[in-house]
């Protein structure tokens, strides 16, 4: 008896390009998660063995690093989708749903363009024809299930994150000229004192002039240099100060003393070019 995936691929998919589509969601996953990276690979055997020629088989992995949370910036599955949408392609093969789209709009969209394609998708369980009711049905609930599980490894996360930060145990990047020291929640003055005078100084203009603006003048007039450390651990550059930099000084509760988190949030929206920005 012929298997369930012999019966559905037809000489009209092999005579097409079988596309193997490999994603992990961060560099780090790269590095440290390896065994799924080579599993993923591993997929250009399996479609050799569904019927296809070597020479047929074009494994995507631009994609490796990039959180499948969105189509946006995914080179490879972009490139994937025009070819299947250009009817070049007789099959998808992905390690699992999760791989090829966590987002049901993205998900649907491949789904729609396969089965008016005949494309069929591939992953560890079996092999999918979108056209047959029952298989799309069956990849829809993959697909629900795979944004579910996004959304609740980030509350879990974000969970996490706030938890700690309502303990004052959560350790972020400190502003320049504040160091973490080695006990819990211990922070200490820069080692430069160059780098302190300057802060200082910050404080104390402040205090006789009465506004920030008036200190960024007084740097300027006395053409001082200004510490700038753009991210945490990162060397520390002496530049001319802006007003930006002045008024951050001022306005952060961390040289008062104060455990802050929260003080920024992101929200989302389309831009001119109708991209979903953050």
């Amino acid at each position: 008896m012929m298997s369930d995936a012999a019966l559905k691929i037809t000489p009209s998919h092999l005579q097409r390009a079988a596309f193997v589509y490999i994603r992990q969601s961060s560099a780090s996953q790269v590095e440290h998660n390896r065994e799924s990276t080579l599993r993923q690979y591993a997929l250009a055997q399996r479609a050799m063995a569904l019927g296809w020629s070597e020479q047929q088989v074009s494994v995507v992995d631009e994609d490796l690093g990039l959180s499948g949370a969105s189509a946006a910036h995914r080179g490879g599955f972009a490139r994937m989708t025009a070819e299947v949408a250009l009817g070049h392609v007789g099959i998808i093969l992905g390690l699992e749903v999760s791989r090829l789209a966590r987002n049901n709009s993205d998900w649907y969209r491949l789904l729609d363009l396969c089965s008016m394609t005949d494309t069929l998708i591939g992953d560890a369980d079996g092999v999918y024809n979108t056209a047959l009711f029952n298989d799309r049905l069956l990849l829809g609930l993959k697909g629900t299930m795979s944004e579910a599980e996004l959304h609740i490894l980030r509350a879990r996360l974000d969970g996490g994150i706030r938890n700690k930060a309502a303990r004052g145990e959560l350790r972020r990047g400190l502003p320049t000229g504040l160091v973490w020291g080695e006990a819990d929640g211990e922070v200490r003055l820069h080692p430069d004192e160059a780098v302190v005078g300057a802060l200082r100084t910050v404080f104390s203009r402040f205090s006789e002039l009465g506004s920030a603006r008036r200190v960024w003048l007084w740097f300027r007039e006395e053409n001082l240099s200004f510490p700038l450390q753009m991210h945490h651990g990162e060397q520390i550059r002496w530049v001319a100060p802006t007003y930006m930099a002045i008024h951050s000084v001022l306005a952060n509760p961390v040289y008062a003393g104060a455990y802050c988190y929260g003080r920024t949030r992101q929200e989302r929206y389309v831009d001119e070019h109708g991209m979903l920005r953050k």
